[in-house]
């Protein structure tokens, strides 16, 4: 659809995209990577994690202002949405013939250096096919059955994460699916039913489908000190290396934890406990409150949304991000069991780094282009058609 003026001609509504950026949403975001980025330079590490990201950060910041720029709104369409998630459920289920293989998971599609992961895009693909299916029947919600179709859709995605096996992004997906439902107003009758039958799920998945060690970082997390040579490991090492941090930290490139490699996965899984070593509870505290303003800043888009689209999208990026920085302080805390989750905009990686910049950008871009559309409507001296 394009909005014209009473010239026939379509308006540059890019151009305010563009120049209508969130600077303190994305600001917010470039601190953080720049927050990672100093950790991992103090870690000195011969596998180059700083130079890398060092590129996948411009790259990802690029990203974002290019889809601030874009008009999303073709995302309303069913056959646009069905087509998105179609096309992830297909990559997600070559996988299992054309992945490679890291640490037992097949969760990456190697493109020449380039490590791809889908279940990265697969998070912000339900999110827009939830936020297109809640949009519809935002009033029906009610009816248990929508909650049983959304589920449908949800689940498929969780278990083609979980054969992977990628048990934190099948996490992450249940959590966006529950997020989502209850932003979308479910009843309190029916919030008992999905708490009842996610603990039956849990039991099935325990009984049935988690291996052995996604078991064990279970137990381990229940009582850490059974096996602290063994799953107990990480989590105890992570622990420790917050806990020294203590108020100011022991100085940037000063992390004994990290820098002898007692911390495994410093980088990724483990980076908060990396830079809370290093920056102790005072530049923790900065770093949560940056990561605060930038959920803050998205569920306020959110509240001054022009649809029940675009704000069920923003949410639901909102609760994507809040998910994936839970969990990752919590398994670093010793409060929630490791599961490799990474710390948005924080921890190392390219693929992850990419679709949450873009995700945000995405953001910007239903804020901009709603208020563009309507400051042109209220132009005196223009009129304005929508020509499909």
């Amino acid at each position: 659809m394009v909005l014209l003026n009473s010239k026939g001609s379509p308006i540059n509504r890019a151009k305010n995209a563009f120049f209508g950026v969130d600077w303190i949403l994305l600001g917010s975001a470039i601190l953080l990577s720049l927050g990672g980025l100093v950790t991992m330079n103090s870690l000195n590490d011969q596998l180059s994690y700083f130079s890398r990201q060092l590129i996948w950060i411009p790259i990802g910041i690029f990203f974002a202002l290019v889809a601030s720029t874009i008009d999303w709104r073709f995302l309303r369409r069913t056959s646009v949405v069905m087509g998105i998630y179609l096309f992830i459920v297909f990559l997600l289920s070559i996988l299992f013939a054309t992945g490679s293989a890291f640490k037992g998971a097949k969760s990456w599609f190697d493109l020449g250096g380039f490590l791809i992961q889908p279940s990265d895009p697969a998070k912000i693909a339900l999110v827009i096919l939830l936020a297109k299916y809640f949009t519809r029947r935002h009033v029906a919600i009610k009816d248990f059955q929508h909650i049983v179709i959304s589920g449908v859709y949800a689940a498929i995605l969780v278990v083609l994460t979980l054969l992977e096996p990628d048990f934190g992004a099948s996490v992450i997906l249940f959590g966006i699916w529950a997020g989502m439902l209850f932003v979308s107003g479910i009843s309190k009758k029916h919030i008992l039913y999905v708490v009842l039958g996610s603990v039956l799920v849990f039991s099935l998945l325990w009984g049935f489908v988690l291996a052995p060690y996604q078991k064990a970082r279970v137990k381990s997390f229940i009582n850490p000190t059974q096996d602290i040579r063994g799953t107990g490991y990480n989590a105890f090492q992570s622990v420790i290396a917050v806990g020294s941090g203590e108020i100011l930290g022991k100085g940037v490139g000063y992390g004994t934890q990290s820098k002898l490699k007692y911390l495994p996965e410093y980088q990724t899984d483990f980076i908060f406990a990396a830079y809370a070593e290093e920056w102790g509870f005072v530049g923790s505290l900065l770093l949560l409150g940056l990561f605060g303003t930038v959920v803050w800043r998205i569920c306020l888009h959110s509240y001054r949304a022009a649809t029940n689209f675009e704000a069920l999208f923003s949410l639901g990026v909102a609760i994507i991000f809040s998910i994936h920085a839970v969990i990752h302080v919590g398994m670093n805390m010793g409060l929630l069991p490791v599961t490799g989750t990474p710390m948005p905009f924080v921890s190392y990686g390219g693929s992850h780094l990419i679709t949450e910049y873009i995700a945000i950008g995405m953001v910007i871009s239903m804020a901009s282009f709603s208020r563009a559309t309507h400051r042109e409507k209220l132009n005196p001296d223009d009129s304005y058609v929508l020509a499909s």
